[in-house]
């Protein structure tokens, strides 16, 4: 356990300061995005309802958990795989598990600044009082390592192309057709079958039900499906990890 903690924590100063001059711009770039979701969908809607402007509060802090974790993330390991700095992480002398959490912390810290802002934000915007629960650190923290280990699954099962190609299809898919920003009921029969199964329907609940919890109160079934594809994404990565060769 002390070899494990050593290594993630020499791991961790090693990774901020391999990002040091990127991570920043990606915080600005995540932090942009979910305050401009708030500020410019609402130009959007004329006459803004309290479910609306719900939806939008809590949809923005989800988007950018989504971007950073299934979209900056990956971008950043198909570029280490061209660099190779993915194969020298392979050689290096500590457990591949210690890899792993060191750059899960660095995308949940760099996630933080544009969730608090966006929430800031939509308070102000739209003069929403929100019933925050305790549970929103899990949801937070599930939705953002659950994002991470998807994001990270595809940037190293595929060539770095591909992941980039994916990635990209992601930011569409999670902003124009996705319920995020608005109720399911919205989509298509056959769509709003499709996010039965996909993750960013119940990211997006476990996220809104913790920061406005529900008259009925929080339900489990977002977290249970959640964690069950957080578990495929570190299983993959994992594998992929300690694979020889």
């Amino acid at each position: 356990m002390r070899h494990w903690s050593r290594s993630y924590l020499l791991l961790l100063r090693w990774s901020a300061i391999r990002l040091r001059h990127t991570l920043p711009l990606m915080v600005i770039i995540q932090t942009m995005l979910a305050v401009g979701i708030v500020i410019g969908f609402s130009f959007l809607v004329p006459a803004m309802d309290q479910q609306t402007a719900l939806y939008l509060s809590t949809g923005a802090p989800t988007l950018g958990l989504i971007t950073v974790g299934m979209v900056l993330a990956p971008q950043l390991v198909a570029e280490a795989k061209t660099a190779g700095t993915f194969d020298h992480n392979r050689t290096l002398p500590v457990p591949r598990s210690a890899i792993l959490a060191a750059d899960l912390s660095i995308w949940l810290l760099s996630a933080l600044p544009g969730l608090v802002l966006a929430l800031f934000t939509a308070t102000l915007r739209f003069d929403i009082t929100l019933d925050v629960s305790p549970l929103v650190v899990v949801a937070v923290l599930l939705v953002a390592l659950t994002a991470t280990a998807i994001g990270y699954a595809i940037a190293y099962g595929t060539s770095p192309t591909v992941a980039n190609l994916i990635a990209q299809l992601i930011v569409f898919v999670s902003l124009m057709f996705s319920p995020v920003n608005f109720p399911a009921e919205r989509l298509p029969e056959w769509l709003r079958a499709v996010h039965q199964v996909l993750p960013f329907q119940y990211m997006a609940e476990a996220v809104r039900d913790t920061l406005a919890v529900p008259a009925d109160g929080i339900g489990a079934a977002p977290f249970a499906v959640l964690a069950v594809w957080c578990l495929l994404g570190l299983a993959v990565t994992v594998r992929i990890m300690t694979r020889r060769g």
